[in-house]
């Protein structure tokens, strides 16, 4: 059984936007993800790709507190992936990775 300050250890994946397995009009400007503990600027890491595999992150991603934001570049319609690799401030790394469409 999972207690809640085992659940509490790391920092997980709370929310996105846009959401995860949500489908969009138009490609969004940026992705921001929120956690559920505070992040380690350093160690956190944040991609995009779209359809075809190619980069659509522009920069270096945001990080403030629990929440991790990175611009992207314009593209197109499809299922764009989202990576990312967190390092929580208690020392713990999580890592996952969701898609979410774009398009009518």
């Amino acid at each position: 059984m999972l207690t809640i300050g085992a659940a509490q250890a790391h920092a997980f994946l709370d929310h996105a936007e846009p959401r995860v397995g949500n489908k969009v009009a138009s490609p969004p400007r940026e992705v921001t993800l929120w956690f559920t503990q505070k992040l380690e600027p350093a160690f956190s890491s944040l991609t995009v790709t779209d359809a075809a595999g190619k980069r659509v992150d522009s920069g270096k991603p945001r990080v403030s507190g629990n929440q991790m934001s990175i611009p992207l570049r314009a593209g197109g319609a499809g299922t764009y992936r989202v990576n990312w690799h967190v390092l929580s401030v208690d020392t713990h790394t999580t890592e996952g990775n969701f898609t979410f469409q774009v398009g009518q």
